[in-house]
């Protein structure tokens, strides 16, 4: 599955002509085009085989989710910040580094019940209004094998 992310980089051209094309069709054509695609691509999906995402990104980290974790860890949310998060340009709390603290060798989640809001979305092609959502799936498109096959599909359904 990973074998497709080195192809992902090099149609980085085609896709942003192909992005281009999908800002143009209408947000609920668009999310019944992109939906059983990925509910097809994630029926016979592992992400435990890879985590790229985990590996490569981090996610955004609102105060629900510090809370949350927090709790879950069994320390104090400021201590939570202080020994895992920063703040970055857009003044939103990321991971300090990558590959994911709390990554498992197998590549499971350490703390899976409270993950981050952005993990759970994650790739996020299955939520309405994909029209708003173009942007970080392009940036997705490289990042998760997933993400790849989807849009490869719906490259062969639109053109």
């Amino acid at each position: 599955m990973l074998d497709d992310l080195p192809k992902a980089k090099l149609k980085r051209k085609e896709n942003v002509k192909f992005f281009k094309k999908l800002k143009k069709i209408k947000p609920k054509v668009l999310d019944r085009l992109i939906h059983p695609l990925h509910d097809e691509v994630f029926s016979c999906t592992n992400c435990l085989e890879c985590a790229n995402c985990c590996k490569t990104t981090g996610p955004l980290f609102t105060d629900k989710d510090i809370f949350s974790i927090s709790k879950y860890l069994k320390i104090k949310p400021s201590i939570f910040v202080e020994k895992y998060l920063r703040i970055d340009e857009e003044k939103d709390y990321v991971l300090k580094s990558t590959p994911c603290v709390f990554l498992a060798d197998d590549n499971s989640c350490t703390i899976y019940e409270s993950r981050p809001k952005a993990c759970r979305d994650y790739p996020h092609t299955d939520r309405i209004k994909q029209s708003q959502l173009l942007q970080i799936t392009q940036k997705n498109y490289e990042i998760c094998p997933a993400v790849y096959k989807v849009i490869e599909k719906l490259k062969l359904e639109i053109n």
